[in-house]
């Protein structure tokens, strides 16, 4: 009689689990088609704040040293699209959860790591389709890249692995609360401090003194003041100093860190609901 032998999950070694991960990034990316309002309401909200603040507020939002406050306000917009992409990722990890995905995928012959890296691929892959729409949208209103097609590659690759980086924030979320609208309320409430106490919609230098050095080492100011350097847009700061003179720096540092806290915080807690 030949002996069952139980298929070792997570084995595989990296080749298996790089496949893996694909194929569950690929098994998210078609429920986009599925639902379309996901997609759909993300871009609106990104267009809203863009209407809102260039036609609105935008005149009333001086730039000290002058420019155009609408190619100031774009990269900004497109750092706290994708810094939201967190909640994204926390929800759909709820969901699946909640629903016994997770379960279901236990129970395959599969990397346990792919259902985390299928996660944040798929959420890089669908935040940068949205990156794209905003981008044209910028253009519509006023925004340009003023230093070439290598700077605009440069920039949009920084802020895919800032939206890389904030899915793994969001995995861990999703992984430690209890329900979807949980997951919804908790993103919205730890990001949003994160998006208006920074650089994306007014220049520092309107802040209360004490708010300052908050606000410029704020990571979502760190990657929005990067691209407005690599693309050439406005770019004021309040002082010289760090986040001043090395904002693209800075921004790989504060991704690094965040990459080191949070993606081992998100295996573990993962690990810890799978036994």
């Amino acid at each position: 009689m030949t002996p069952k032998v139980e298929p070792a999950l997570g084995r595989g070694g990296i080749n298996q689990a790089l496949s893996d991960g694909l194929i569950v990034a690929w098994r998210n990316l078609k429920r986009i088609p599925r639902i379309p309002e996901l997609a759909i309401f993300a871009i609106l909200q990104s267009i809203m704040f863009v209407l809102l603040f260039a036609f609105v507020f935008g005149g009333a939002i001086p730039l000290p040293g002058g420019g155009s406050y609408r190619e100031y306000l774009m990269p900004g917009i497109f750092a706290q699209t994708l810094a939201f992409a967190a909640a994204t990722t926390a929800v759909g990890m709820t969901d699946d959860i909640n629903k016994g995905i997770i379960d279901r995928f236990r129970s395959l012959p599969m990397a346990r790591s792919a259902v985390l890296t299928g996660r944040t691929f798929s959420d890089v892959v669908y935040n940068g389709a949205i990156l794209i729409v905003l981008m044209i949208s910028g253009v519509a209103v006023g925004w340009w890249v003023h230093t070439g097609i290598v700077a605009l590659l440069e920039g949009v690759g920084l802020m895919l692995l800032f939206a890389f980086t904030m899915s793994w924030i969001g995995v861990w979320l999703g992984l430690s609360v209890p329900a979807v609208e949980v997951a919804q309320q908790v993103s919205f409430i730890a990001i949003l401090p994160l998006t208006f106490l920074s650089n994306v919609f007014v220049p520092t230098q309107t802040l209360p003194s004490w708010l300052r050095p908050i606000a410029e080492w704020n990571p979502v100011s760190a990657i929005t003041a990067a691209t407005r350097q690599l693309w050439g847009n406005p770019n004021p700061y309040a002082a010289s100093g760090f986040p001043a003179e090395h904002p693209v720096l800075l921004t790989l540092i504060w991704m690094a860190i965040l990459l080191a806290v949070f993606a081992p915080l998100a295996v573990r807690r993962y690990r810890s609901i799978s036994r």
